[in-house]
């Protein structure tokens, strides 16, 4: 798992797993969800991001497999 902010467009990236996206759903405005050819999460792209969470305090939790 990834997590990548880039300041530049305010934009969090999310991404669960490195596959193939063949279908990405909006959820709303703001947030964007790409699905794999099986229709797992790859990733969640959310727009606007300072304005919707504290991205000045991002943490991940968990042990890596």
């Amino acid at each position: 798992m990834k997590m990548s902010y880039f300041e530049d467009t305010d934009t969090l990236y999310i991404e669960f797993k490195e596959d193939s996206v063949v279908e990405t759903k909006d959820l709303d405005e703001n947030t964007l969800l790409d699905l794999d050819a099986s229709g797992n999460i790859v990733a969640i792209t959310v727009e606007h991001a300072s304005r919707r969470t504290d991205v000045s305090q991002l943490t991940l939790s968990g042990i890596a497999a």
